[in-house]
């Protein structure tokens, strides 16, 4: 019986041992939420893993949450959005600094912008520190890309803008990123430029694009919040109107040159259908003479005229045609 006995407690003294050891870490993170103010059920932090959630980060985010004065976020919340496949840690300290800075944001915000796959801390270090946009953005530059813009008088004008903008946490979730306010602010610097009478006034007066951008309410819709809209450079381009003057004038000369070429060829084609009337009106002139001697003979024969009367008009026909030859002016030779 000794021996058995002995061989028994050794037994469980071993099983408590294994005992001791896996349950060792939840009793540590059982006390270290004990001490810290915010008791969390022992059983709890053991049903945690068993749903395949870390204990650790739950009640590391608990207490510094709890700690932070942020008492509203229940551990249900933390499991339930860990479970959402969210990063709990990133919320509770985007949560935290929001408070600090006195910006409205409640934990349903706050986990929906992380399940959109936005970057919550991110957004919340904008609100504090806004941030710096730079139109066109600053990897094009290397192209040396401008917003091209062309003023009443033709002139264009070459412009780059820093956009200083602040996350609008009210709109992070479905709002239009940094892309959209790049477009817009470039659509309506093209439009400012576009509406000023000449490109001296803009030059002169660069902060009347960024009020007339800025009255165009182009954060509607977006993530953000625009606060300023600086001119960072301009420069004086092309003179579009006068090419577009000369590509009008060119395409007008070369209008007026088919219309040339076309009465040209028109008063061409009509000289050949005059010349070749005038060769059917003589066509028919010589039919008819040739008809002449036929009718003579033919008058002979009949007995209408007499020999001497052909005589007579063949001398006449001699005659006039000696005149018609006499009045001809002497070729050159």
């Amino acid at each position: 019986m000794g021996i058995e006995f002995y061989f028994l407690f050794i037994v469980l003294g071993i099983i408590a041992l294994i005992l001791l050891s896996i349950l060792g870490k939840y009793v540590s993170l059982w006390f270290q939420a004990f001490v810290s103010g915010t008791p969390i059920g022992f059983f709890n932090i053991i049903g945690m893993s068993l749903r395949k959630i870390p204990p650790r980060v739950i009640v590391t985010a608990r207490i510094n949450s709890f700690k932070a004065g942020l008492k509203q976020i229940s551990v249900s919340d933390l499991e339930t959005h860990y479970l959402a496949g969210g990063n709990v840690i990133a919320v509770v300290i985007a949560m935290i600094a929001a408070d600090k800075a006195n910006i409205p944001l409640d934990w349903r915000r706050a986990t929906a912008i992380d399940l959109a796959g936005r970057d919550v801390q991110g957004a919340i270090r904008t609100s504090v520190n806004p941030k710096v946009i730079d139109c066109p953005p600053q990897q094009e530059r290397g192209r040396g890309d401008y917003i091209a813009g062309v003023a009443k008088d033709g002139i264009q004008l070459l412009c780059r803008a820093r956009v200083t903008v602040r996350t609008n946490i009210v709109q992070l979730v479905g709002g239009a990123t940094e892309e959209t306010i790049i477009a817009r602010v470039g659509e309506g610097i093209v439009s400012a430029i576009g509406a000023s009478d000449s490109y001296l006034h803009v030059l002169e007066s660069p902060q009347q694009i960024s009020m007339l951008v800025l009255e165009k309410g182009l954060d509607s819709q977006t993530a953000f919040e625009i606060l300023s809209i600086d001119i960072a450079d301009i420069n004086v381009g092309e003179n579009i109107g006068a090419k577009l003057r000369t590509k009008k004038a060119e395409a007008d000369m070369e209008i007026a040159r088919a219309e040339a070429e076309k009465r040209r060829a028109m008063a061409v084609a009509a000289e050949q259908e005059w010349k070749a009337t005038v060769k059917e009106k003589e066509a028919l002139v010589m039919e008819s003479q040739a008809q002449v001697p036929l009718a003579m003979a033919e008058a002979l024969k009949a007995g209408k005229i007499g020999y001497f009367d052909n005589l007579r008009m063949q001398n006449i026909q001699s005659d006039t045609d000696m005149r018609n030859s006499l009045s001809k002016e002497p070729e050159d030779k």
